[in-house]
């Protein structure tokens, strides 16, 4: 017994010191959340009285709502447009042989390891040529570039846990490749696709970087609005912007916590 209590104690010590450590770096962001139920248009913490105040304001005025409208947009296209290029190399890269397989590999998953500003001066100056910088269509193909690596990783991981026999028994009675993919694979797929979908969607409704570099007043998007927001004005809608983020971050999660547990099963 004294040796069990000897070997749980570490561990319970290092378990309170991780729920220690993610609290303090949790709350200091939950703070907003009783200051967006202020009812005026000041930042106020606690809040004399609670109101829903700032969150109508953020839904009935223009300026909020229509770069929300662009920030969907553009997150719902890359996660399109990232689900078919990551899914689709992730099959090239995990199916089949060839020499280079390792470079194009570790080529597609750069954008993870580049900090985002090298990215952003990069694409800025890449896109000026093509007259896209200012665009939507070049704010979809900046968020694409970074978000293919995510779900390339999803795509590769659910891969590895496809039974190659099924699709060999499905060529074997005379079904080609695309109708293998699309009546196999992709079915079997499907927890690791809306995995890697939902936090592409995700890094692009919150990226900030790239977004100031590549786009202009017509095509901005909600964290550049808070950005600039913050930078010139600060108001105090941001805190009911920043509550409705972090809800939506925390609603994707635990959807794709969610999803694994359902395929681990």
């Amino acid at each position: 017994m004294e040796e069990r209590r000897h070997r749980t104690l570490p561990s319970f010590l290092a378990s309170i010191a991780a729920w220690l450590a993610y609290a303090f770096l949790v709350l200091p962001s939950l703070i907003v959340v009783p200051m967006s139920f202020g009812d005026k248009d000041e930042f106020q913490f606690p809040p004399q009285s609670l109101s829903l105040y700032l969150y109508k304001r953020y839904f009935f005025e223009s300026t909020w709502m229509q770069v929300t409208l662009q920030s969907l947009l553009v997150g719902f296209c890359t996660m399109v447009a990232a689900l078919i290029l990551g899914v689709g190399a992730a099959y090239g890269l995990d199916r089949y042989e060839f020499r280079g397989k390792r470079a194009i590999t570790l080529f597609l998953l750069s954008p993870i390891f580049v900090p985002a500003i090298v990215i952003a001066l990069g694409l800025y100056l890449y896109l000026s040529r093509f007259h896209l910088v200012g665009t939507t269509p070049g704010l979809i193909i900046s968020h694409t570039i970074i978000t293919v690596p995510f779900v390339l990783i999803s795509a590769s991981a659910g891969l590895r846990h496809i039974d190659r026999d099924l699709e060999t028994a499905a060529m074997v009675m005379g079904a080609g490749r695309l109708l293998i993919l699309r009546k196999v694979t992709l079915p079997l797929l499907r927890p690791a696709l809306v995995a890697g979908g939902l936090f592409a969607f995700l890094i692009s409704f919150d990226e900030v970087v790239i977004a100031y570099f590549i786009a202009n007043v017509e095509t901005e998007t909600l964290p550049v609005k808070m950005y600039s927001s913050i930078h010139w004005e600060i108001s105090p809608v941001l805190a009911a912007v920043s509550t409705l983020m972090t809800l939506l971050s925390l609603g994707v999660c635990l959807a794709v916590a969610f999803l694994q547990r359902s395929e681990q099963r």
